[in-house]
């Protein structure tokens, strides 16, 4: 992002506002180890700092807190540093593994000490497979590539990603709940973590809603994440001052938009978290408020489902897995979770003059729900 994007507004004034600094997300990472490893396998040396490139196209560099070299195999480590928000991850050591597989292998990855492991549906990887979420593999995947080809290798390789005391840090996470043992998950869509302050982002929300507002926009968009931000751009062709980044703040943004308002307000977000909105959370965080299955089953239920789907809803794992379980009996549980969502933002708005629509999408921004416009009474 420029400087002059910047100083219009959008996500990446929000942050500079804020004053906090980024960071560095696992998935980073584990890619900046990987590629180190994987250069020191076929070169014979550790290229230290080591430089990545992230998917937005920025390029940090990686300092090596750790080198292991064999016949064999060639290890890296990186120490994360999640700048100023409180991760409990921050100062881990990140490492990868990297050995030559035979032509044809592709990239295989496996979990080492302190990564987790999936053992329950409903996650955006299948059962049995190391918690190396999406992203993160694809960027593994494109620097492997990349060393191949500057190095002669082929490119087939199994990386095994380890994070020193990650089984121990993960008690604090939710990866026991969600069924992912043993470890850490492999995290990151962007490689940069936001830094997380409630009264920085708060007055970072409003400060680009009236960016928004001097611009003379008269439709914005609330978004959770970089993901949900590239859904609206592509739905609405929105400006980048028209985009908030709303992140778990909801309610922040209802409030401010209720005493200063615009004609339209786009929502747009995760199911899981646009759940938490719809059975009434303005806070997403999940420190302070979680995805409630019984809700889903109730609005399932409305939604056609019997007894035993409303069950299974009910005791679904996440709530990937519960619109999962309803798109398969074609039970609309995303439009339903989008319009209670919105109706519950038309309460906050309190008939203030703003319209309001709501889209849930899934992890790689597929839209998943979407509830239809509405006025400021409901009509």
């Amino acid at each position: 992002m420029d400087e002059s994007a910047e100083a219009k507004g959008g996500r990446g004034a929000q942050l500079k506002h804020t004053g906090l600094r980024p960071g560095w997300t696992t998935g980073a990472c584990a890619t900046a180890a990987t590629t180190a490893a994987y250069t020191a396998l076929l070169s014979g040396e550790f290229p230290d700092p080591v430089t990545i490139t992230l998917p937005k196209g920025q390029t940090p560099a990686f300092a090596l807190a750790a080198e292991e070299l064999t016949a064999s195999s060639a290890t890296a480590g990186v120490v994360k540093d999640a700048g100023d928000d409180p991760d409990v991850t921050h100062g881990a050591l990140v490492r990868a593994t990297v050995r030559l597989l035979p032509a044809g292998s592709g990239v295989v990855f496996r979990a080492g000490p302190g990564v987790g492991t999936v053992t329950r549906p409903g996650l955006p990887l299948d059962v049995g497979e190391p918690a190396i979420n999406p992203v993160p593999r694809q960027m593994i995947r494109e620097h492997v590539a990349r060393v191949a080809a500057a190095c002669g290798g082929h490119g087939d390789v199994e990386v095994t990603v380890s994070i020193d005391h990650g089984e121990e840090i993960a008690r604090s996470t939710w990866n026991p709940r969600l069924g992912i043992l043993g470890g850490l998950s492999v995290l990151g869509t962007t490689g940069i973590v936001v830094p997380y302050s409630c009264s920085a982002w708060i007055d970072s929300i409003r400060r680009g809603v009236d960016v928004a507002r001097a611009a003379g926009r008269t439709h914005v968009a609330g978004c959770t994440g970089s993901t949900s931000e590239k859904t609206v751009v592509r739905e609405y062709a929105l400006p980048e001052d028209a985009l908030l980044d709303m992140g778990d703040f909801a309610g922040a943004v209802l409030k401010y938009i209720r005493r200063h308002p615009v004609d339209r307000l786009t929502i747009c977000g995760g199911f899981a978290k646009l759940s938490k909105l719809a059975a009434g959370h303005l806070d997403l965080h999940s420190g302070r408020s979680q995805v409630d299955k019984g809700f889903l089953a109730e609005l399932a239920v409305k939604g056609g489902a019997g007894p035993d789907l409303a069950a299974e809803v009910a005791a679904a794992n996440t709530g990937l897995a519960a619109l999962q379980l309803c798109a398969a009996a074609n039970v609309p549980l995303g439009d339903l979770v989008a319009t209670e969502a919105r109706d519950q933002s038309l309460l906050v708005l309190r008939g203030a003059p703003v319209t309001v629509d709501v889209i849930c999408i899934d992890r790689a921004g597929t839209v998943v729900g979407r509830s239809a416009r509405s006025s400021p009474s409901g009509a």
